[in-house]
C-alpha cells in the first residue's frame, strides 16, 4: 500500500470517531458525579451521564431531513455540533416549523418536546453533528 494511501485511510477511519472533547466531557461528567455525597443526586447525576453515552438517534455532517417519526409523551432532543454553524428545526409531517434550535460555534444544547404527536427533524450543520431523540420516562415508585 502506498504511504499516501495508508494516511487517507487512518485519517478517514479518525474522522468516523466521536470528537475528542464530546469523550472528555462524558468522562468529566461521570466524574463530577462521583464526587456527589448524597446517594439520591449522585444516582440522578450518573443516569444521566449515562443516557450521554448512548448511540446518538441522528449523526452525519452537513444536512439531514429525518423520516416523520412518532412520540408516545414528552421527549428530550439532545444535539451536540463540531462546526461554526447548527441549526436544527423541529418540524409536524407537513413540514411546519414547531421549533428552530440553532448552536453558534460548536457545543451541545438540548430542547424539551412537551407533546406526544409525529415529528421531523431537518438538521443543517457545517460540519458534523449528532442528534438524539431520548423520550422522558416516568419515575415508578
Amino acid at each position: 500500500m502506498k504511504p499516501l494511501t495508508s494516511i487517507a485511510i487512518a485519517c478517514c477511519a479518525f474522522a468516523a470517531l466521536p470528537s475528542a472533547a464530546t469523550a472528555i466531557s462524558n468522562v468529566d461528567d461521570i466524574k463530577k458525579c462521583a464526587s456527589i455525597l448524597d446517594d439520591t443526586t449522585r444516582l440522578s447525576c450518573f443516569d444521566t451521564a449515562v443516557k450521554k453515552l448512548g448511540a446518538p438517534t441522528y449523526e452525519g455532517r452537513l444536512s439531514l431531513l429525518t423520516e416523520p417519526f412518532e412520540l408516545k409523551g414528552p421527549a428530550r432532543l439532545r444535539f451536540q455540533s463540531d462546526g461554526a454553524i447548527f441549526v436544527l428545526y423541529l418540524k409536524a409531517p407537513d413540514g411546519t416549523v414547531l421549533q428552530n434550535l440553532h448552536i453558534g460555534g460548536g457545543g451541545e444544547d438540548s430542547y424539551r418536546i412537551a407533546s406526544a404527536g409525529t415529528y421531523r427533524l431537518q438538521i443543517n450543520g457545517s460540519e458534523g453533528w449528532r442528534v438524539w431523540v431520548e423520550p422522558e420516562v416516568e419515575e415508578t415508585n
